[in-house]
């Protein structure tokens, strides 16, 4: 079982701290009434799924025997206007320094993660399309 528990620090701020006893700040701006202290939720959500995935994406490709030295993964997502506002879909970019004749190991290591391993990306799938493409470094 996984288990985190969140207190409230101050403002809108909050320390969310996993069983593990790994800490992350969750927060809002300042003109959102936070103290721009850490993430937003949302952001923070986006950011699990890019990790999640990466994490996939790093295993795969070294299982692979495929050099790099570089990933970086960019999520964005657009909102509903009405509360509660949910994601209408996610866009990922993965970018990779591989080699250009290794594109398509890349590829298939970013398709493995969003469509086998990444638990965060089942998840969110459910709700809303997760679009996602490769570029070069």
């Amino acid at each position: 079982m996984l288990s985190t528990k969140t207190s409230w620090v101050s403002a809108l701020a909050f320390d969310a701290t996993a069983d593990s006893g790994h800490t992350v700040r969750l927060d809002t701006t300042v003109e959102g009434g936070g103290l721009g202290s850490g993430m937003n939720p949302k952001k923070m959500l986006l950011a699990s799924l890019s990790g999640c995935s990466g994490m996939d994406v790093v295993d795969i490709l070294q299982k692979m025997k495929i050099p790099f030295t570089k990933l970086e993964i960019e999520a964005s997502a657009e909102q509903t206007d009405e509360h509660p506002k949910v994601f209408k879909f996610i866009n990922m970019v993965y970018r990779c320094d591989v080699a250009p004749e290794h594109i398509d190991k890349l590829n298939r290591a970013v398709s493995l993660s969003q469509e086998k391993y990444c638990g965060v990306s089942a998840m969110l799938a459910k709700h809303c399309a997760i679009h996602y493409t490769t570029e070069l470094l």
